[in-house]
């Protein structure tokens, strides 16, 4: 089986998108459904564009992507299908070797991503009310 990392291009963004929807809806029941249509159409229109962001695919099939900006992991999404395969863990990796990412914001809600995060080095060290766009979900903050 052919593992390959690389950026994604705007031809990907469809893909990436069916990727994000699968691990939302497999781990973000505490998502309202206005607020998930609300990140389903900006994720690709305000996100995507500026950021870099890196699939993982096995033999050309996408299973995974992620993005680090200014020192801190943005985004890491699994498709649900590829979920506990240790695609999370190899893109992870990857992600701290090229950029040397220190930190990530994990939603409070989503336990199995504080315990892989914790698995990865990862310490809780603060906490904020809201997320990123002002929505009332409680991020961790956590740190290498």
């Amino acid at each position: 089986m052919s593992q390959n990392i690389r950026l994604v291009t705007a031809e990907d963004y469809p893909k990436v998108m069916e990727i994000w929807e699968s691990a939302v809806k497999a781990t973000h029941d505490f998502l309202a459904e206005d607020d998930f249509n609300y990140f389903k159409e900006v994720i690709p229109r305000d996100y995507l564009p500026n950021l870099d962001v890196y699939l993982i695919t096995e033999n050309d099939d996408a299973k995974g992507f992620a993005s680090v900006s200014e020192g801190s992991l943005e985004m890491l999404f699994i498709h649900n299908d590829a979920r506990g395969k240790g695609y999370g863990k190899k893109l992870y990796q990857f992600m701290k070797e090229k950029t040397g990412l220190t930190k990530v914001d994990v939603n409070e809600q989503n336990p199995q991503a504080i315990g892989f995060y914790e698995n990865m080095g990862f310490r809780k060290v603060g906490r904020s009310e809201k997320d990123g766009s002002g929505k009332d979900y409680p991020l961790i903050h956590m740190s290498l």
